[in-house]
């Protein structure tokens, strides 16, 4: 098994420099972080990480009680917790241009095609085809997979959220409109502070 030691960077190309400085500084933050588990998913020709597995091992919000009555008038749809998380980065072909940013997307089923729980977090799809779906509202200068790592963490605790319909917009409306008319009244997000 290829280990990020085993290359030169001044040996590299200039993408391949790029993949392996996203994979030594992944391993390099994630060494302090006992709740957030990184594995490579994914090599180009080179054996370079093109994907990973990310694994939170953190308390978060995965539904609502009621989500078919899901923001009804007088209907209380309390949240539902998990207590671990699978999200997959991809990093494109063209990765590391500024059209070719990484996607980042939590599994919503395991490899049987069974349902597992996902984020239940404005910032992140929940209904729908893009189930999973995390947007990361990226910086005018982003730095680093590590980065978008730790941001995501803060959303599982609900320490950074966008939940109002105005730029930059939420991923999920009905999340985000739960969170304004539920999750803050009733401080149910704020449940890991």
């Amino acid at each position: 098994m290829m280990r990020s030691d085993d290359f030169d960077p001044q040996r590299l190309s200039g993408r391949n420099r790029r993949l392996l400085y996203e994979w030594r500084r992944l391993e390099q933050q994630l060494s302090r972080r006992p709740d957030i588990c990184c594995r490579v998913s994914q090599r180009n020709a080179e054996g370079l990480p093109t994907g990973y597995l990310v694994d939170y091992r953190l308390r978060s919000i995965s539904g609502v009680e009621q989500v078919e009555r899901l923001n009804e008038p007088g209907v209380a749809n309390k949240p539902l917790f998990s207590d671990g998380f699978l999200m997959q980065i991809d990093l494109p072909a063209n990765y590391p241009c500024v059209d070719g940013a990484p996607v980042f997307r939590f599994m919503t089923e395991d490899t049987s095609g069974c349902p597992i729980a996902h984020p239940w977090h404005p910032n992140i799809r929940y209904f729908g085809e893009f189930a999973g779906r995390v947007c990361i509202n990226l910086t005018d200068t982003y730095t680093d997979l590590a980065w978008g790592v730790e941001r995501v963490a803060s959303y599982l605790t609900y320490e950074t959220y966008h939940a109002y319909q105005e730029p930059p917009y939420p991923e999920d409306m009905k999340v985000a409109a739960w969170v304004l008319r539920q999750g803050e009244p009733n401080e149910w997000i704020y449940f890991n502070q």
